[in-house]
Order: C-alpha cells, then sequence, then structure tokens
C-alpha cells in the first residue's frame, strides 16, 4: 500500500528542524530553584532550541520547566521556559517550552535524541 504524505505549502520559519518523541517529566521551579509542581507530558515535537509540550494542566507564561528526557540509558534534566500555551477542544494543553542554556555534554545528548527520531 503506498504511503501519502502532505507537504505543507507554507513556508516554516522555524530555525530548527521538530521531530515526533514520546513522553517526558516536568517540574515547574520558582525562582529559587524550588519545585511547585510537577507532571508527565507527552511531546509533541522536538528541536533543538525547543520543545512542544501536551499537559493535562495549564502551565503558566514565563513559567521556568525543569524537563528530563531518556535517550536509551541516559537521562538527561534540561531547564526551559514557557513561551507560549494554548488549551486544545479535550482540555489538554499545548506548550511551547524555549531550552535554557546547556552544556555541550548535554547538548550532544540532545542532538542525538532528535537524530534517532529523524531517522524513524
Amino acid at each position: 500500500m503506498p504511503v501519502q504524505v502532505n507537504i505543507m505549502s507554507t513556508i516554516d520559519k522555524r530555525r530548527h528542524v521538530r521531530i515526533n518523541s514520546l513522553n517526558l517529566s516536568y517540574v515547574c521551579v520558582n525562582d529559587k530553584g524550588e519545585a511547585v509542581s510537577q507532571g508527565m507530558g507527552r511531546t509533541l515535537n522536538v528541536s533543538e532550541s525547543g520543545i512542544l509540550l501536551e499537559t493535562h494542566f495549564n502551565i503558566d507564561l514565563e513559567q521556568i520547566l525543569s524537563l528530563t528526557v531518556a535517550l536509551e540509558e541516559e537521562l538527561m534534566d534540561i531547564d526551559g521556559r514557557v513561551v507560549h500555551r494554548r488549551e486544545k477542544k479535550d482540555g489538554r494543553y499545548e506548550t511551547g517550552v524555549e531550552f535554557l542554556k546547556t552544556d555541550e555534554a548535554e547538548f550532544q545528548i540532545l542532538k542525538r535524541f532528535i537524530q534517532l527520531f529523524r531517522d524513524v
């Protein structure tokens, strides 16, 4: 059976390609770095600069998140800031998170994580 591919006719202005991913955990932290809430979310896509996360709870704009991403046996914690969000008709939320500074080792793990999903 042939595979049908939809090609978007609009120009994508994103700096980095987005790839599909799965679930991850997140912790909302206050300005002192203390956890104020936590949960699980489904990653809708991810790039070198950020992630689109689907959750059952609203996360405030500008909220800092500590995300845990798993790559095989490696776990990586990466911090991000909520830059946009929207409520979906089913009551879930889509939240755009921009990654904050990462060190070189974390960045390399993130690049491998993205490459694995590109190859799928």
